[in-house]
Parts: C-alpha cells; sequence; structure tokens
C-alpha cells in the first residue's frame, strides 16, 4: 500500500504482529535516509485506513519507534522523523547494514526459509559473535 509517498505492506498471514510489520518498515525507510528528519509520517487514521487496520495499531507501531527516538509525536502536528543523534558516519552505516539485511532476506526467500528460522540464524549469528 503507498500512502503518503511511501510504500507499506502488511502480511496478515505473516506470524509477525502487523503492528511490529509497520514499526519494522518504517525503521528502515528512516535507517537508509529514505525518511530524513522533519518528515512527516502519515496521520494515524490515514495508514490505519489505507492499510485496512484498527487505529491502535498504528498507534502502537508508532510509539514503538518513538521509544526507540526514531521519531516523535506532538498532539496537532502530527508524527515527524527525529533529529538524529548520530552523525553522517552512523547513517552510512546503518545504510549499509539495511543493505546486508535486504540481501540476507533475498537469501533466505530463496531457500525458502520462514521468517522465523530467518531471525533465528540472525540470532544465533550475534550471539555467536
Amino acid at each position: 500500500m503507498t500512502t503518503g509517498g511511501l510504500t507499506i505492506r502488511v502480511d496478515s498471514g505473516a506470524p509477525v504482529p502487523p503492528f511490529e510489520q509497520i514499526r519494522a518498515q518504517l525503521a528502515d525507510l528512516i535507517s537508509v535516509g529514505h525518511l530524513r528528519e522533519g518528515d512527516r509520517l502519515p496521520p494515524v487514521r490515514q495508514l490505519a485506513s489505507d492499510l485496512g487496520l484498527a487505529n491502535n495499531t498504528v498507534v502502537r507501531a508508532y510509539r514503538e519507534l518513538e521509544s526507540a527516538g526514531l521519531v516523535r509525536s506532538r498532539r496537532g502536528s502530527g508524527t515527524r522523523v527525529a533529529a538524529s543523534a548520530a552523525g553522517a558516519a552512523d547513517e552510512d552505516a546503518r545504510a549499509t547494514l539495511a543493505e546486508h539485511a535486504r540481501d540476507f532476506a533475498g537469501a533466505a526467500r530463496l531457500l525458502g526459509a520462514s521468517d522465523e528460522d530467518a531471525l533465528a540464524a540472525i540470532r544465533h549469528a550475534l550471539a555467536t559473535r
């Protein structure tokens, strides 16, 4: 679904809850610089309607992003991408990490791995490093 210039997809059959799917996609868009400081996210009601979800699902995704320091919400002015506490080097590192993650996800899909198996492989790799 393209909303407010963003393409967000929610797979109702996925084991990952819809709010987490939204949160992850928006976090990725922020981390790779597609959404920049000050950019406004779609209003909760609009995004929920566009995706066929309850408003509270989008509210939870936005709250998770706010807790992570990626966005800030203000009544009346909406939800905007927060100022990055990291410098340009961190931004480049996040973009590179996102690229590697996309490559891994593509390889996992080619192998027929489930989301859970792919995430388990990442967790194992992180735990053994």
